[in-house]
């Protein structure tokens, strides 16, 4: 990602001329001519360097760094002051500063300096991310994305696409397809990762709740408000807040979200002082958003702004192909958590699991495994551990998967499937079992 600079100065033609250099240098520069501009700025985006001018008119460089600082604390600042007057970028340092500059500027210097910060970042990140992979891998992650299926495939592209951006994301899906997995996937991709990740379930709270919950409410507000609350949105500032079931909505709440959105800024309910927040939207749904427009029970406007990008997560029955994988995922889970050795899941057994409709989806299947493996007495999951609904379950049927290539691809998936959870995924002899080479196994599993 290209790092994202902000200038600050009163002074046009010095602001336009620093910006001009900082741009050629290969940065995405944005301007500002005062302070409050600036804080303007920062509340809606966050910047990897401010470089500002100490002596402005209104709020000076110290108290724009202050402001910042407590705004985003990992943004790093330039300061920059006039030749002889050392004591303020003193001053300047004491409060947080990362460096200064001295008029009359040159500009190579202060590239030189921008790209020692942007680095100097930028490896902050990387320990961060690998500090965090390191924990995540020794306790398990609980947000692992499990799949190899073509639909599995594109939506981790997407994430991985979307993650690093501020745009909201609407994510669709039925119920226990694991549409809050998503958002932390997001989230712990993103930049935001060390700052909150605020779930909230909008078809839970009553209406005359949620919009004190979403914005916060000031004491006195109405009966029972005996002091100041913050709102969740406030709460998960430069993080992430997931609204999950945001199609049961109150239409008085959307209006007030869709104005959130929009400027950047939420209203207390009885407050009439505006709160930047830059919190990143994650929304999500079981519904079908158009229907609910047609029938004039969600704002069409507040859809478009939700949905920058969506990503709609298909139904377990649609792609049994990853069943084999779930599996196994749940039984390594409840392995470490229930103080099991299980090994896996017989033949027969996983041929139900992948036949099973599963109308609760994966949380549906995971509730499957530990049930299972609470029963069983031995090192594998049988079909007299399954619940009865699976039992009754047919296996895979390919004359379902439509026409006659179809069927045959569909055949494939599921032999292929249950070859390597045979192989405990070990795809060459999983190739050798099936009598075909490595490369055309790894075509197979490569097509659509």
């Amino acid at each position: 990602m290209v790092a994202r600079l902000l200038v600050v100065d009163d002074e046009a033609t010095a602001r336009a001329e620093l910006s001009e250099a900082l741009r050629d240098g290969g940065f995405e520069v944005c301007e500002a001519g005062d302070a409050e501009e600036a804080l303007e700025h920062a509340s809606r985006q966050s910047f990897d360097v401010v470089i500002s001018d100490i002596r402005m008119p209104g709020m000076d460089g110290i108290q724009l760094l202050r402001r910042l600082t407590e705004l985003s604390p990992e943004t790093m600042a330039i300061m920059v002051t006039a030749y002889g007057d050392m004591s303020t970028a003193i001053e300047a340092l004491r409060a947080g500063a990362s460096d200064y500059v001295l008029k009359p500027l040159l500009f190579d210097d202060i590239l030189s300096k921008v790209a020692r910060l942007v680095e100097h970042r930028k490896l902050q990140l990387e320990v961060r991310n690998l500090r965090r992979t390191v924990e995540n891998n020794g306790a398990g992650s609980s947000y692992e994305m499990v799949g190899e299926s073509t639909a599995m495939r594109r939506i981790l592209s997407l994430i991985d696409k979307v993650a690093p951006t501020p745009s909201n994301v609407l994510v669709i899906g039925e119920s226990g397809t694991g549409k809050e997995l998503i958002a932390r996937a997001l989230h712990e991709a993103s930049d935001r990762r060390e700052a909150p990740f605020v779930p909230i379930n909008c078809a839970a709270i009553p209406e005359a709740l949620l919009e004190s919950e979403l914005f916060g409410h000031v004491k006195g507000a109405f009966t029972g408000a005996v002091a100041n609350k913050e709102g969740l949105l406030k709460t998960a500032d430069e993080g992430t807040i997931f609204l999950d079931e945001i199609g049961d909505m109150p239409m008085s709440v959307q209006a007030k979200l869709l104005r959130a959105t929009e400027s950047r800024e939420i209203q207390p309910v009885g407050s009439t002082r505006r709160i930047p927040i830059s919190a990143r939207i994650v929304a999500a749904t079981n519904r079908k958003l158009k229907e609910r427009i047609d029938d004039d029970l969600f704002r069409e406007d507040l859809y478009y702004r939700l949905a920058v990008v969506e990503i709609e997560i298909p139904a377990l029955r649609e792609r049994p192909e990853d069943i084999p994988r779930l599996v196994q995922h749940f039984v390594d889970k409840y392995n470490r958590e229930l103080a099991r050795s299980c090994a896996g899941v017989e033949s027969e057994a996983l041929r139900l699991l992948m036949g099973h409709q599963w109308k609760g989806n994966v949380r549906e299947l995971e509730n499957t495994i530990e049930r299972a493996m609470i029963l069983s007495e031995g090192d594998m999951i049988r079909v007299e551990d399954l619940p009865t609904a699976v039992r009754g379950a047919r296996p895979v049927d390919p004359s379902s998967c439509g026409s006659l290539a179809q069927a045959v691809r569909c055949f494939e998936r599921g032999l292929i499937g249950r070859t390597l959870e045979v192989c405990t995924g070990d795809k060459r002899v999983a190739a050798k079992r099936l009598g075909i080479s490595l490369s055309s196994l790894y075509r197979k599993l490569e097509e659509d």
